[in-house]
């Protein structure tokens, strides 16, 4: 008789614990994981059908572009960029921390000079873009003061290096586009 019971409230609780989780599984929609990719029929399926695609739309590479016939791509490297070659060469005294091209932006290590060691300054050139204007570059000019046992308080600072800078960075990469014309001819 206990053992009736007993059988009778497990059996009563394994059925609803069943009938319970096959409506929750069951009213569950199909998780985004496990749903079908959509295919797009634009897209060839074959490694050479999609290589050929991308070629013909400028995002390959092929024998065409390489010999120089390319479609409206525009790649100037560092070396014929004035604007970036004159940077370089106004700033070349001082130890540089990163220079990155693609990213357009030069940054100098800590500099100072021997009179005066607690006081330095670092030197950031932004590049706007390619053409030879004041807006082009965006130079930033950081000072570091140290005092004893290295307490060192660090500020932008707006001075004169900062404007003699872009000027002579403007008047260098002028003189460097002007040279570089009269050569292509």
């Amino acid at each position: 008789m206990i053992f009736n019971r007993k059988y009778s409230k497990i059996k009563f609780f394994w059925t609803n614990f069943l009938i319970f989780t096959f409506l929750v599984v069951s009213s569950c929609s199909v998780p985004k994981f496990a749903q079908p990719k959509k295919v797009d029929p634009s897209v060839p399926v074959g490694a050479k059908d999609r290589a050929r695609k991308n070629i013909e739309e400028g995002r390959g590479v092929s024998l065409k572009g390489a010999l120089g016939r390319r479609g409206g791509t525009n790649y100037e490297f560092s070396t014929s960029n004035p604007l970036w070659r004159a940077s370089l060469e106004i700033i070349d005294f001082m130890p540089l921390s990163t220079v990155d091209y693609s990213g357009g932006i030069i940054i100098t290590d800590w500099y100072n000079d021997s009179n005066n060691t607690n006081d330095s300054i670092k030197i950031t050139v932004r590049f706007m873009s390619n053409e030879i204007q004041s807006n082009s570059i965006k130079i930033i000019v950081h000072n570091k003061k140290c005092k004893t046992n290295e307490v060192c308080s660090i500020n932008e600072i707006d001075s004169n290096i900062k404007f003699e800078l872009q000027r002579s960075i403007l008047a260098k990469a002028a003189a460097l586009e002007l040279e570089l014309k009269k050569s292509k001819k």
